[in-house]
């Protein structure tokens, strides 16, 4: 069995505030010792349940924030950036499962760290009318291989947000929301029993946990902070401003939206 986890850090245990994300944040290196730690939980976990071959993706900011020393022998990580499908990058058809870890929710939700993509430039997603942050966007990349995505970690409200997409997912919640830089953390040391728990749940579940498809023509609307962004992205041939702070685009394949919202994403950043 082949397990495919997406790792960010702002769904991690102890992980609430900008100094523990930003690449110059002065608790950047413990929130990543704190990543790489629930990793390796969830990666005993999913030993334990029987998978033979996983592989990392540091799915956070630059995406070289695992820490290779401390990550477990059994797994292989992608590091660096820029990657063609960033957060996804690696996943295929040969994967049997995906969980994504220390995710976290969409932006103007509730949840520790809200934000899509890029907190300073990216007010909302749309597909089809529907609001997509990461955690729906890139479980419709993993569907399209059709793998099924059986986990999430995070706060409580990620959990919540997961299940609007894969009713059925198990989620291991490792920190309660208070507001958006506060939050009721689980100690490390239960933190990590919780993934291992969740994890061996969740693979053996795996078959009533179905991939999340979007297979219809894909209308998609991605509205930024303010206007002086929008001005930048419209200058993308395949895209039309449709509001001060908006465009619009339509795709055939989650694949190709995936990749020209992430080059949107880049160009006003």
């Amino acid at each position: 069995m082949r397990l495919y986890i997406s790792a960010d850090i702002e769904g991690i245990s102890g992980v609430v505030h900008q100094e523990h994300t930003a690449r110059d944040g002065r608790e950047h290196d413990r929130a990543r010792k704190y990543m790489t730690d629930e990793i390796n939980a969830c990666i005993e976990g999913a030993l334990e349940a029987g998978v033979k071959e996983i592989l990392v993706n540091d799915s956070h900011g630059t995406m070289r924030n695992v820490l290779l020393e401390r990550l477990h022998s059994e797994a292989q990580l992608i590091s660096g950036s820029p990657k063609k499908f960033a957060m996804m990058e690696g996943i295929d058809e040969h994967f049997d499962v995906a969980i994504f870890l220390g995710y976290h929710t969409r932006m103007g939700t509730y949840g520790v760290l809200n934000h899509t993509f890029h907190g300073g430039a990216v007010k909302n997603i749309t597909i089809n009318g529907t609001d997509y942050g990461e955690f729906g966007l890139n479980a419709a990349i993993a569907g399209r291989f059709r793998v099924p995505v059986i986990m999430v970690s995070g706060c409580s409200l990620v959990a919540e947000e997961a299940r609007e997409f894969i009713p059925l997912i198990k989620t291991a919640i490792v920190k309660e929301t208070i507001n958006r830089t506060t939050a009721r953390n689980l100690s490390i040391k239960k933190a990590h029993q919780v993934l291992r728990e969740k994890t061996i749940q969740a693979i053996q579940d795996r078959e009533n946990i179905q991939p999340f498809v979007i297979d219809s023509l894909l209308e998609v609307k991605v509205s930024f902070l303010h206007s002086g962004l929008a001005d930048i992205a419209e200058i993308l041939p395949a895209v039309t401003r449709s509001g001060p702070t908006s465009v619009d685009f339509t795709s055939e394949s989650i694949l190709e939206a995936y990749r020209y919202i992430r080059s949107l994403i880049m160009m006003v950043s």
